[in-house]
């Protein structure tokens, strides 16, 4: 772990969350605002794809709260120890979190999402579309614990 990248957001999160929570995502409308840096057109086509994979930072952590080794999915003692790589939460390494979300309207370099899992004011570092060739291929499987943690997470949010 000796080499070091520097990475420049691409855009920011506006609006939607203001603080993280494990669950209650559904429904969640924000604006992943391109940097005006950029050209007006560098979002044109986007409108024809139903869902973007956003790359961002987890700018919120405590970079103290670093939990490299095994340890139970949201402190659950029913769950098992399960190491960094398999968690997807925000104690990782390099705090890049990866979410799949709705385009629900592009205007300029504004877009318009549901579902992302990332609050106002988030770094973005990438901005992909998704291609359901990109997906997984082949059969997959997961243990229980996930889908037990997660029966909420995209619930519609409280409140």
């Amino acid at each position: 772990m000796t080499q070091e990248y520097t990475v420049v957001p691409v855009a920011h999160v506006v609006g939607g969350r203001i603080e993280p929570t494990d669950d209650h995502w559904g429904g969640t409308r924000a604006i992943v605002r391109v940097d005006p840096a950029f050209p007006p057109d560098s979002t044109a086509g986007l409108e024809a794809f139903s869902h973007l994979e956003i790359v961002f930072r987890f700018h919120l952590t405590d970079p103290t709260d670093l939990h490299p080794g095994a340890r139970r999915p949201r402190d659950n003692p029913r769950w098992p120890p399960v190491g960094i790589f398999g968690h997807r939460n925000m104690r990782r390494l390099n705090w890049i979190g990866v979410s799949r979300c709705r385009l629900l309207a592009v205007d300029g370099l504004d877009l318009h999402v549901e579902d992302l899992d990332a609050v106002d004011g988030t770094p973005v570092l990438d901005i992909k579309p998704w291609f359901a060739e990109m997906g997984p291929r082949g059969d997959t499987h997961q243990p229980e614990w996930p889908t037990r943690m997660l029966t909420d997470y995209y619930a519609p949010t409280r409140g």
